[in-house]
């Protein structure tokens, strides 16, 4: 007997897959259907690019204390705003003589940190309680889901700006800003999606074989509902991304000297009319890295076959 596969999860013959029956859910996401995903992955040529662009990007975060061409610190004030093309600085100078090449290359590793970081505890915190109330239901469900409806009363730059302004300019915490901005969206995520698996057959008969509710939630619950949410998060890299990059050049993120984007933005933009091409350049790294990544969730959504 072949695998079960979650609604919408494309089977092995390339058609959608109907409703899971009774079957274990530990069998959902089969091997099969994951190569099956890798292979439309694979097919899809832009997504690829994304991704490319993203490891690429990832690699020089990584890298970036030994493969500098200078130090990233070290500035003179003779040699600020040099052009783009001038020896020694193929991306100029920025307003205290440093290499851009170098500052964009290590701020790479804060900008990626502060887009990342927050989303994965968001996914965590925000997959448990979605996954609490939609299995659970009642006042549960109530109880949480219109606590998590407050945080959508306010937009999300506004939030992210007022509670880093409430606790104070620093990594930390933007970070945990950025975290209670993005886990009502993904538990909201959560909760829809465990709410339409909880009638289930598989769910049922998982309940009557005398499994406790953290066994179904753990087993067979997670495993159908995990996908989506996974996807819908990665979604959020980008915008993370950007609000971090955004905190920083108000000042409420990262602190000077450290080189990150946003903050970099911050302190070129009096230069704007001196070196225009220079100053531009955080703000086209910030786009580049935010676009490869909602394309490369649209190509993983696209070859999971999620639907609405």
């Amino acid at each position: 007997m072949s695998a079960p596969l979650t609604a919408g999860s494309v089977a092995l013959d390339g058609n959608v897959a109907a409703a899971p029956g009774a079957e274990p859910a530990a069998f959902v996401a089969s091997r099969g259907y994951w190569r099956h995903v890798g292979h439309r992955l694979m097919r899809d040529p832009v997504a690829l690019a994304a991704g490319a662009v993203i490891l690429l990007i990832v690699l020089v975060a990584i890298l970036s204390p030994w493969i500098t061409p200078a130090d990233p610190y070290k500035g003179a004030m003779l040699r600020r705003l040099k052009p783009i093309g001038t020896a020694n600085f193929p991306l100029g100078s920025d307003e205290l003589g440093r290499d851009m090449l170098s500052r964009l290359m290590i701020g790479a590793r804060l900008s990626l940190f502060m887009g990342v970081t927050p989303v994965l505890i968001a996914f965590v915190i925000g997959s448990g309680i979605g996954i609490l109330a939609g299995y659970v239901g009642g006042w549960t469900n109530t109880i949480l889901m219109r606590t998590i409806d407050v945080f959508f009363a306010f937009p999300s730059v506004l939030l992210a700006i007022a509670l880093s302004g409430a606790l104070g300019a620093g990594i930390f915490n933007a970070i945990v800003s950025l975290t209670c901005v993005f886990v009502p969206q993904i538990a909201r995520v959560a909760e829809s999606v465990t709410t339409g698996i909880r009638k289930r057959d598989y769910i049922d008969a998982a309940r009557l074989s005398g499994a406790s509710a953290l066994t179904i939630m753990r087993v067979q619950v997670l495993g159908n509902v995990l996908g989506p949410i996974f996807v819908y998060s990665t979604s959020l890299i980008s915008v993370s991304m950007i609000l971090a990059s955004g905190l920083s050049f108000l000042g409420l993120g990262v602190r000077p000297p450290e080189p990150e984007w946003g903050l970099m933005l911050n302190t070129l933009r009096t230069a704007i009319y001196v070196n225009p091409l220079v100053a531009a350049l955080p703000g086209l790294a910030i786009f580049i890295v935010s676009i490869s990544f909602n394309l490369f969730s649209d190509g993983l959504r696209s070859a999971m076959e999620i639907r609405r």
